[in-house]
């Protein structure tokens, strides 16, 4: 039998925030993947080494966990006052699919420094020393994130000493502000909130949740997210990845409400629809703060954050916080009477620390009421970003 020889495609291996994935031009992508299809699904999924049942991602560049099944096409941007089209690819780890349906925020600071990288942004706009501010137009959800992205030498400045809880070690601090972040375009309400409620009672098993009801915020930011009360489900809010992830009860019982979430959110049509759309919405507990030791060995005291809040994403607890769920968690805690806001102690406020399995982070959110509803102008975080190796990556010819 005859086979197909590898082939290699240009590409740059990235991290960005806590997430890693593999970037690509558009233009230099095979030519049946540079519009949206099975080509390109399959193509993704060869190069991080997906589906895998071993869920190992040996033969791939994936790191099997949902902060490195991911990539990444960018594009110089045709859109007025943008410099670069990002759209992105969460890759299913054990299951035959790619899900579109989301952004990475935390790849969003990898963009803005790819842009400069690739000479998508102006060069006259690019400082000598300073801040290059990078608009970029993310695909996936039609909105637009600004970066800060520091510059020295005319080049992408990626050392320095800003430390983020959930990578090892210190880099140059991105500034990144994701404008008007609430998602109008999906859900029943066409809103921030698609129930119309800042808390909604959902209809759950009582196997999970005793008397079958359980409290929720559901919100359309950043990401879609569905936050409850840790102590509604049995946890404290300090509980950290092996805790969960090594629970597959608890794991299932965290499913079922994501898509019960989901459900209630308009997002799917049917509660068997949300094992094709793993990426959105997350599931999130929320609690007041507590001092606890985080997967670091660094204790986080009480009195160091607002509150506690641990995500999943793609069926596990994440091992930090993903960006998107950052700017639900800073918009719902600027929003009183949320779940979010009251395990932060309620009333207005424009910021918030929370901490996380991996440690803290600080996310603010400028959040105002308008004409009967909250609208959010923009969210804003500090992230790192750079460089791991830069080529090409191989994949058989026959692989898409």
């Amino acid at each position: 039998m005859t086979h197909k020889p590898q082939i290699r495609i240009p590409a740059t291996y990235m991290r960005g925030g806590t997430s890693k994935g593999v970037f690509f031009r558009l233009d230099d992508l095979p030519e049946s993947c540079r519009v949206p299809g099975e080509a390109r699904n399959k193509l993704f999924q060869r190069v991080i080494g997906s589906p895998d049942p071993y869920a190992k991602h040996i033969d791939g560049m994936g790191g099997a966990t949902s902060s490195t099944s991911k990539c990444v096409i960018l594009s110089k941007s045709a859109r007025p006052g943008h410099d670069v089209d990002y759209l992105y690819g969460q890759v299913a780890i054990d299951s035959d699919f790619v899900d579109w349906s989301g952004n990475c925020g935390n790849l969003s600071t990898a963009a803005g420094a790819f842009a400069i990288h690739a000479g998508y942004v102006d060069a006259a706009r690019v400082p000598r020393n300073g801040v290059c501010v990078v608009r970029i137009w993310q695909a996936n959800i039609g909105k637009t994130i600004v970066a800060h992205v520091p510059v020295a030498d005319g080049r992408v400045q990626e050392t320095g000493d800003f430390e983020l809880d959930g990578v090892t070690f210190p880099a140059a601090e991105i500034v990144l502000e994701f404008i008007d972040p609430a998602d109008e375009g999906e859900g029943e309400g066409g809103s921030m909130f698609p129930t119309g409620n800042l808390v909604d009672e959902l209809d759950v098993p009582e196997s999970l949740v005793a008397g079958g009801r359980l409290k929720a915020t559901l919100i359309n930011a950043g990401i879609p997210t569905i936050f409850v009360n840790a102590e509604d489900i049995g946890y404290t809010g300090s509980e950290l990845q092996d805790a969960i992830n090594n629970d597959a009860v608890a794991l299932a019982g965290f499913e079922t409400l994501r898509a019960i979430g989901a459900l209630k959110m308009g997002l799917i049509a049917k509660l068997e629809d949300a094992a094709r759309r793993q990426h959105t919405p997350k599931i999130a507990f929320v609690a007041p703060p507590l001092d606890y030791v985080a997967s670091s060995g660094k204790t986080v005291k009480a009195g160091d954050v607002d509150l506690l809040v641990r995500a999943l994403s793609m069926g596990k607890l994440h091992h930090a916080m993903m960006g998107t769920a950052a700017v639900a968690i800073g918009t719902a805690a600027a929003i009183p009477g949320t779940l979010v806001n009251l395990a932060a102690g309620g009333g207005e406020r424009s910021a918030v620390r929370f901490g996380h399995p991996s440690g803290t982070l600080r996310v603010g959110a400028e959040a105002k009421f308008d004409n009967g509803q909250w609208t959010v102008t923009k969210a804003i975080m500090g992230r790192s970003a750079r460089i791991l190796m830069e080529g090409w990556v191989r994949v058989p010819g026959d692989a898409f």
